[in-house]
């Protein structure tokens, strides 16, 4: 009894030292706000630092819409359902390598970009509408190479602009859903290929198991192991890398 009224006694003593302790403590204070300025200059600078801030929050879908990373990505998925290996890669994989062969294929554009573009800005040869022209120009030229002119024109078609003197006169909003659409058929084309002899080996090992009077053997047990084989005896990954990246260069 005595021993549970110490406790009570010293949980309290402890409480109000935490109440003093919390009383003269001083937190800080944050506050937003608009003042009136005089020099136009102010307000200039604040909106290039919001279109920064959004510009840097919409990076990942700029990196994927107008890169080859969308055609990579989606073939490596069309491989590992074709090879009916589940996770295997990881989605965390197959994004990185995605990832590293998208900037192994656009590092002569990353390049011309830095060297026409941003380092002139820097040193402050070029004006900022230049900057951003020549930013685009090598962007423009790497989504036009890889664009069918069936999907450009379907875009310039529901514009109802008529058709452009020249592909520089194209803007960005004709040129990137034209782009994105032109990467997913090609992609969609090369995984058909990938299924088409990963098919043959399921319709032959389930022909097999049935002709065997085994069905109730899953033929995915039989035939996942056999495509895992053919994949790596042809070298599959060196093969599928060596086409997509010789598909943009």
């Amino acid at each position: 009894m005595i021993k549970n009224k110490t406790k009570i006694i010293l949980i309290i003593i402890f409480l109000v030292c935490l109440t003093n302790i919390y009383a003269q403590t001083t937190v800080p204070k944050f506050t937003f706000g608009m003042e009136s300025s005089d020099n136009p200059q102010d307000f200039s600078i604040t909106i290039k630092i919001l279109l920064l801030m959004t510009i840097l929050s919409l990076a990942p879908s700029i990196l994927i819409m107008m890169t080859c990373f969308t055609r990579i990505i989606i073939v490596f998925h069309f491989l590992r359902n074709a090879l009916a290996t589940q996770t295997v890669p990881s989605n965390q994989i197959l994004v990185g390598l995605a990832l590293f062969i998208t900037f192994f294929i656009m590092k002569p554009v990353i390049n011309e970009v830095n060297t026409k573009s941003i380092q002139p800005y820097i040193n402050n040869e070029i004006t900022q509408e230049m900057a951003f022209k020549e930013f685009v120009t090598p962007i423009k030229t790497f989504m036009l190479n890889q664009t069918r002119e069936s999907e450009l024109q379907l875009f310039i078609n529901l514009r109802n602009e008529g058709k452009p003197e020249s592909p520089d006169k194209l803007t960005l909003s004709t040129i990137i859903p034209a782009f994105i659409i032109s990467e997913i058929k090609t992609a969609f084309q090369i995984g058909f290929l990938l299924y088409l002899p990963m098919l043959l080996i399921d319709v032959a090992v389930a022909s097999v198991l049935l002709s065997m009077g085994m069905m109730m053997l899953p033929p995915m047990m039989i035939s996942m192991p056999m495509k895992i084989l053919l994949f790596v005896l042809v070298d599959g990954w060196y093969l599928l890398v060596e086409s997509l990246v010789k598909g943009f260069i």
